[in-house]
């Protein structure tokens, strides 16, 4: 038997339908024999035969039943095969003992035949309507010449044949079309699925944070980067209060802005994106979530590279008449004709002369800045190596306290960026407190905030602190209350720290204290 005859076959809902099907006939039958509704028609011939047949093919039905059911209706063309061509011996002996096709048992020939049809191949089918048709066809040609029949039943067998074979093509043909449309319709299922689990895991690993949210304010759709950004504006007990849902809910009410800044959990800053989504069972708002610093971190490359292109005309134009001046200025301090006046003058030139180049210096390594290599570090560590390296160049007087509060603390971060924003804010320390106490001290203070997710570094002083009303313009460039500085310290400072997603800003101290604070950009958990 070839291997299309063996093949496992997929109709397992047709196959416990057509088997019911026969137990069922089968006792239709008996039932229609012993209590003679058909007007003694079924078994007039032989009602012996038609007896033992009937109760052997509902014996037999029963038995394939049981089968296909312990075999969770698994089965091939093979085993179907069979028991098609019982069911036509059946049917053949049956008219045999009702005395032939006037009976109308033939037809029960027909609905074997197209069953089979639909669960064996175009060839088995065509083959078992073949045998079908010459039983009923020899069957009545042994009547007529045994002369117990007639010539019309011929024409019948005849004609029942021919039935069978058109019943069996147009069956095969339209089966044949449903399962060419059934196969393009799981292949393009399979597709679809295919291409939603593709979007799916690119949405799952996109750094951009993607949300659906329902006409009822639930989450349909949420990425990981969404959940990492937003916290517990989703996870809180009380959702509907969040800065998120206010923001959509007056996003949808009002069809504003698309685009709005919220505060996350952790004091970044996020950009939130809105679209509507319209679909049949009602509106859905989608929501692109993006941490801001990334945008920012993209103006400022642009910003830097315009710097570059300034610096270096600055660098030629000012810094070789600058470098003369001072040059010249210097030639004459060594005068010996010079009055005091003169020599208090000339000493004014040099030292602005060195602060104008200072200038130029602070903003030429700031234009030069090489792309930041952000690494994992524990800050605890970090700070202990940082603190013998700026110990070893201060002055003996500077006295600097390292206090932590974990022994793990991390934080991700350019090591050499770092080191230049702590040694400047150190400094100003130092010297902030020294004009305020006489003493040159500062306080690092580094922590791990539980509730925000994200480390900590404080830089303490003991000076009298920054002035309210002077606040917001400490980190513009240029910006300074110090005659000597060149008010690109701070500038600088937070311009690294943006690089390396480092919130820089000045602050009271919980134990009421001048402090800057650096606070880190998320972080999973302390290990």
């Amino acid at each position: 038997m070839s291997s299309s005859q063996t093949s496992p076959l997929q109709h397992h809902e047709l196959l416990r339908i057509s088997a019911i099907y026969r137990v069922a006939i089968a006792l239709v039958l008996l039932g229609v024999f012993f209590s003679d509704i058909g007007g003694g028609s079924l078994g007039k011939h032989s009602q012996t035969l038609f007896i033992y047949t009937t109760a052997a093919y509902a014996s037999l039905n029963i038995g394939w039943l049981l089968f296909l059911r312990q075999k969770a209706y698994q089965t091939n063309s093979g085993q179907v095969g069979i028991i098609l061509g019982c069911d036509i011996l059946v049917f053949l002996l049956l008219i045999e003992a009702s005395g032939g096709l006037n009976s109308g048992l033939g037809y029960l020939l027909l609905i074997s035949c197209s069953i089979g049809a639909i669960l064996l191949d175009r060839r088995l089918s065509a083959f078992f309507a073949a045998m079908a048709s010459l039983g009923v066809i020899t069957l009545q040609l042994y009547h007529l010449l045994s002369g117990s029949g007639s010539s019309q039943e011929i024409v019948s067998a005849g004609g029942l044949g021919l039935l069978m074979f058109v019943t069996v093509s147009a069956i095969q043909y339209l089966s044949e079309r449903i399962r060419k449309a059934n196969l393009r319709a799981d292949q393009q299922s399979r597709q679809a699925a295919h291409l939603h689990r593709l979007a799916q895991q690119i949405i799952e690993r996109m750094s951009t944070g993607v949300l659906v949210m329902g006409a009822s304010s639930k989450p349909e759709l949420i990425n990981r980067a969404a959940i990492r950004l937003l916290g517990t504006q989703l996870t809180s007990e009380a959702p509907l209060n969040s800065e998120l849902h206010r923001q959509i809910q007056a996003w949808r009410h009002q069809n504003g802005n698309t685009s709005v800044l919220i505060q996350a959990d952790n004091n970044e800053e996020l950009q939130l994106n809105f679209a509507q989504l319209r679909h049949k069972s009602g509106n859905s708002t989608l929501i692109f979530v993006e941490d801001n610093r990334k945008l920012t971190e993209a103006a400022q490359k642009l910003k830097l590279a315009s710097l570059g292109h300034l610096t270096a005309s600055i660098a030629h134009e000012v810094r070789n008449p600058l470098s003369a001046i001072n040059h010249a200025a210097q030639l004459l301090s060594e005068s010996n004709q010079l009055k005091d006046e003169d020599r208090h003058l000339i000493d004014i030139i040099c030292r602005q002369s060195s602060r104008v180049n200072q200038i130029i210096e602070n903003v030429m390594q700031l234009s030069r800045r090489r792309a930041n290599s952000r690494e994992e570090h524990n800050l605890r560590d970090w700070l202990q190596q940082f603190f013998i390296d700026f110990d070893t160049g201060s002055s003996p007087k500077s006295k600097i306290e390292l206090v932590f509060s974990e022994k793990f603390i991390p934080a991700n971060f350019d090591s050499a960026q770092l080191s230049q924003v702590v040694t400047n804010l150190t400094d100003n320390a130092l010297r902030h407190s020294e004009i305020e106490t006489g003493q040159r001290y500062a306080t690092i203070h580094a922590y791990y905030n539980n509730e925000k997710g994200h480390s900590i570094l404080d830089i303490k002083d003991n000076g009298s602190g920054i002035p309210p009303e002077l606040k917001n313009q400490v980190f513009e460039p240029f910006f300074t209350t110090d005659k000597a500085g060149s008010g690109l310290g701070l500038y600088i400072a937070r311009e690294l720290c943006e690089a390396n997603r480092v919130s820089l800003f000045h602050c009271q101290s919980d134990d009421n204290k001048s402090c800057f604070r650096l606070e880190f950009a998320h972080s999973m958990g302390v290990t």
